[in-house]
C-alpha cells in the first residue's frame, strides 16, 4: 500500500521541476513577444522619420510649410512633456514633409491592426510566433472592448500616468530622460504582475478579465501517454498544475471563483442601492443651492461696487470740469483718486485727460495715476497711441506748430507706457503692445522721446510690428521661466518682436533666447554680448548689426540679411543659416560648427580663424572670402564657390569638396613680408596637414600651382604622380 503513495509523492515533488521551467519558458516568451510587438511599432515610425530627417538636410529639394497635422502634433506632445515652445510653421525639404506624416501614421495603424488581431484571434504575429495566447475567462479570444482595456488602460495608461506624476512633481521634472527610464520602470512592474489565487497575473491581464497561456500546450492538452490508468491520471494532474492554466481550466475556474458582479449586486441589495442614489440626488440639489447663492451674492456685490465707483467716478470729473473752480491741489487730488478706482471708465478718462491736458503739473500727476493703475492701463494707452500717430501723420512738415503740438501730446503717452513697462518689471506676461509707436519719432528741432528699458523683465510681452527705433533694452530680459519656474519648458514667457522696427536698438547683453523675431528690422543695432540662442530670425534685416561675443546657437537664420553684420568670436554652432546673405561679414573666430550654411552668400567676408568644422556650405558663396586659418574640418563643400578665396592656412581634412571652384583660390601661404616683424608665418610641419587626404578628383577650375600644393601636401587627385 505504501509503495503507490511513495510513488505518487516523488511523482508530485518531480513534476515542479518541469513546472518552473515551463513557467520561466512561458514568461520568457512573452517578454520576448512583448519586446518584438513595440519594436515593430517604434521602428514604423523611426525609419520614415530618420529618411525625412536625412531628406531635410539635402539642399537640392525645394522646401515646403510643414504639414499642419504635425504642427498640432508637435504642439500636443510639446505641452505635457515639457518640451520648448515651437514656433508658428516651419518650412522643410517636400519628402520630409510626407515622410513624418508616414512616421506619425504608421505605428497608429500599425497599432491598431495588432490589436484587432489581439481581439480577434487572441494573438497579435509575434505573440503566434513564439506561441503565446490571450484568452478571457470561457477560454475564448478576448474581444476589441476587452483588449482596449488591456492594453489600453492596463499596460500602458496606468503605468506612464504613475510615472508621469512622479516625474512631473519630483526633481526630475523636466528630464525627459529620467521620465523614460520612470515609463520602462512602472510598465515592467505592472507587466510582473500581483499575486492572486491561480498565481502571478500581470494588471492588465486582472482589469480586463484575461489570461496569458502556452498556445501550445492548450492545443495538445488532449494527448496523454500510453500505459496504464495511474500513469494517464499523473500526467493529466501534472499537465492541469502546469505554469500557465490552459483554456479549459480558466473556464472551469471562471465558473467555479467568478465573483458577483456589479449588478447582482444592485439586485441583491436594492434597499442599500436606493439609500445610495438619494444621498447622491440630494447632494447633488444641496450643492447646486449653495452654487446658485454663492453666485446671486457675487454678482450683487459686484453690482454695488460698481454703482459705488460710478457715483464716485461722476463726483470726481465735475471736480475736474473747468467750471467747476476747484484748485490745481484740489484736481490732481481727483486725479489720484481715479487712478485709485482702477475701473475701465475712469481709466479711458485719465487716457484723454493726458492728451487734452495742458498744465505741467497734472500731467504729472495724471501720469503718476496711470502708473498706479499698472498694466491695465496699456490696452487703453495703446488704443490711445495708435490714434495719436494717425492723427499725427496727416500733418504738414510745414506746419511745425501745429506737428510740434500733436508730436507732444504723443510723447507723454509714450512715457507713460515706458513708465508702466519700468516699474512693473516682470508682471507684465502677456501685455499686448502691438503696432505700438514707442520709437523714437519727432521733427527736427523738437524734442525725441527715447524708450528706456535697461534692465528691465520684458517676458512675455506681445511687441509685434512696433515700433521700437533707437531704443535702448540694454540687459533686459526678453525670455523667462513660466508657472513651473524652469526655463526651456512649454510655459516659458516669451517676448514676440516679430516684425518690429529695431534700427539702432541698443540690446548689448539682453537675453532674446527663443525670442520670436521673424521679419524683424535690427539693421545697425547692437547685440554684443546678447544672448539669441533658438531665437526666431527667419528673413530679419541684420544689415551692419554689432553681434560681438553675441550666442546665436541653434538660432534660425534661414534667409536672413546680416550683410556687414560684424560676428566677431560669436557662437552660431548648430544654426540654420539657409540662405542667409552675408556679404562682407566680419566673422573672425565665429564659430560655426555644424551650421547649416547651404545656398548662403559670403562673398568679400572675412572668415579668418572661424570654426566650420562639419558645417554644410553647400553651393554656399565664398567668393573673395578670407578663410585665412579657417578650421573646415569634415564640412560638406559641395559645389561651393570659391572663386579667389584666402584659404591659406585653413583645415580642410575630411572635406567634401565636390564640385567646389577652386578658380584664383589661395591653397598654400603668401610669403612673409620681410618688413613685417610681428607677423609670424607657422612651420610648414603644421602647414602640410591642411589637405591631407582630402579628395580634390573632383574639384573644378584647379591651376597647376594649386594642384602642385595639394600632390606635397598629401591631397588625393588624379593628376598627382
Amino acid at each position: 500500500m505504501t509503495t503507490p503513495i511513495v510513488r505518487r509523492s516523488n511523482q508530485s515533488s518531480q513534476s515542479k521541476q518541469p513546472e518552473r521551467a515551463n513557467s520561466l519558458l512561458l514568461a520568457s516568451r512573452r517578454f520576448a513577444a512583448w519586446a518584438a510587438e513595440i519594436t515593430l511599432v517604434v521602428s514604423s515610425g523611426l525609419i520614415p522619420f530618420g529618411i525625412g530627417v536625412y531628406a531635410n538636410t539635402r539642399s537640392d529639394l525645394n522646401r515646403v510649410p510643414l504639414n499642419p497635422v504635425l504642427v498640432v502634433m508637435e504642439r500636443a506632445i510639446a505641452r505635457p512633456l515639457a518640451l520648448p515652445v515651437s514656433y508658428g510653421i516651419r518650412n522643410v525639404a517636400w519628402p520630409t514633409n510626407i515622410l513624418w506624416t508616414v512616421a506619425l501614421l504608421a505605428p497608429v495603424t500599425l497599432s491598431w491592426w495588432q490589436l484587432y488581431l489581439l481581439a480577434k484571434t487572441g494573438s497579435t504575429i509575434p505573440k503566434r510566433w513564439l506561441k503565446v495566447q490571450v484568452v478571457n475567462e470561457q477560454g475564448m479570444p478576448p474581444g476589441l472592448g476587452a483588449v482596449v482595456i488591456r492594453e489600453g488602460v492596463g499596460r500602458w495608461t496606468v503605468p506612464i500616468s504613475i510615472a508621469y506624476l512622479l516625474w512631473r512633481y519630483s526633481f526630475a521634472f523636466p528630464n525627459l530622460g529620467l521620465f523614460t527610464f520612470l515609463s520602462l520602470l512602472m510598465i515592467l512592474g505592472e507587466g510582473i504582475g500581483l499575486p492572486s489565487r491561480r498565481g502571478r497575473r500581470a494588471l492588465h491581464d486582472q482589469l480586463a478579465g484575461t489570461y496569458t497561456i502556452d498556445a501550445l500546450l492548450a492545443n495538445n492538452k488532449q494527448v496523454q501517454p500510453a500505459g496504464g490508468n495511474d500513469q494517464a491520471e499523473e500526467w493529466q494532474q501534472g499537465n492541469e498544475e502546469l505554469a500557465m492554466p490552459t483554456a479549459s481550466s480558466v473556464s472551469d475556474a471562471a465558473q467555479t471563483n467568478q465573483p458577483p458582479n456589479v449588478w447582482r449586486r444592485i439586485q441583491q441589495n436594492p434597499n442599500l442601492t436606493l439609500f445610495g442614489v438619494g444621498l447622491t440626488s440630494m447632494t447633488a440639489v444641496l450643492a447646486t443651492l449653495i452654487g446658485t447663492q454663492v453666485y446671486i451674492q457675487i454678482q450683487q456685490s459686484q453690482r454695488a461696487t460698481n454703482q459705488i465707483n460710478s457715483q464716485q467716478f461722476l463726483e470726481l470729473v465735475k471736480q475736474l470740469s473747468p467750471n467747476s473752480g476747484a484748485t490745481n491741489k484740489e484736481r490732481e487730488t481727483a486725479i489720484l483718486a481715479l487712478g485709485g478706482l482702477n475701473d475701465p471708465q475712469s481709466i479711458k478718462f485719465l487716457a484723454d485727460l493726458l492728451v487734452s491736458e495742458t498744465n505741467s503739473s497734472l500731467l504729472d500727476t495724471i501720469q503718476q495715476a496711470l502708473t498706479s493703475v499698472g498694466p491695465k492701463a496699456i490696452p487703453e494707452l495703446k488704443n490711445k497711441n495708435q490714434f495719436l500717430v494717425g492723427e499725427l501723420e496727416p500733418v504738414s512738415s510745414t506746419a511745425t506748430q501745429e506737428r510740434e503740438l500733436r508730436q507732444g501730446r504723443l510723447q507723454r503717452n509714450q512715457r507713460t507706457i515706458n513708465k508702466i513697462l519700468s516699474v512693473y518689471s516682470g508682471k507684465i506676461e502677456g501685455v499686448e503692445l502691438n503696432s505700438t509707436q514707442l520709437g523714437q519719432s519727432g521733427t527736427p528741432g523738437s524734442s525725441f522721446f527715447n524708450l528706456v528699458l535697461d534692465n528691465v523683465d520684458l517676458s512675455g510681452v506681445k511687441l509685434k510690428s512696433a515700433n521700437l527705433n533707437q531704443a535702448s533694452f540694454k540687459g533686459s530680459r526678453f525670455r523667462g521661466a513660466g508657472e513651473d519656474g524652469r526655463l526651456d519648458t512649454y510655459d516659458d514667457a516669451i517676448a514676440d518682436l516679430s516684425q518690429a522696427q529695431l534700427q539702432q536698438a541698443n540690446l548689448t547683453d539682453a537675453n532674446l533666447s527663443r525670442v520670436l523675431m521673424n521679419r524683424t528690422d535690427l539693421s545697425r543695432a547692437t547685440l554684443n554680448r546678447a544672448n539669441l540662442s533658438n531665437a526666431r530670425l527667419f528673413e530679419a534685416k541684420l544689415n551692419s548689426t554689432q553681434l560681438v561675443g553675441a550666442d546665436l546657437q541653434n538660432a534660425v537664420l534661414e534667409k536672413a540679411s546680416l550683410t556687414g553684420a560684424d560676428l566677431g568670436d560669436a557662437n552660431l554652432n548648430e544654426a540654420n543659416l539657409y540662405a542667409a546673405r552675408l556679404g562682407r561679414v566680419i566673422a573672425i573666430g565665429t564659430q560655426l560648427s555644424f551650421a547649416n550654411l547651404t545656398n548662403t552668400d559670403w562673398e568679400g567676408a572675412d572668415l579668418s580663424g572661424a570654426y566650420l568644422d562639419r558645417a554644410n556650405l553647400s553651393n554656399a558663396n565664398l567668393g573673395a572670402t578670407r578663410l585665412t586659418g579657417a578650421v573646415l574640418r569634415s564640412a560638406q563643400m559641395e559645389n561651393v564657390n570659391l572663386q579667389n578665396a584666402d584659404l591659406s592656412l585653413a583645415d580642410l581634412r575630411g572635406a567634401n569638396v565636390a564640385g567646389a571652384d577652386f578658380k584664383g583660390a589661395i591653397l598654400a601661404p603668401s610669403k612673409q613680408d620681410p618688413a613685417d616683424q610681428f607677423v609670424q608665418t607657422p612651420d610648414l610641419g603644421s602647414v602640410s596637414a591642411v589637405v591631407q587626404g582630402v579628395d580634390f578628383s573632383k574639384a573644378k577650375n584647379l591651376d597647376p600651382k594649386q594642384l602642385a600644393y595639394i600632390c606635397t601636401q598629401g591631397g588625393i587627385h588624379p593628376n598627382c604622380p
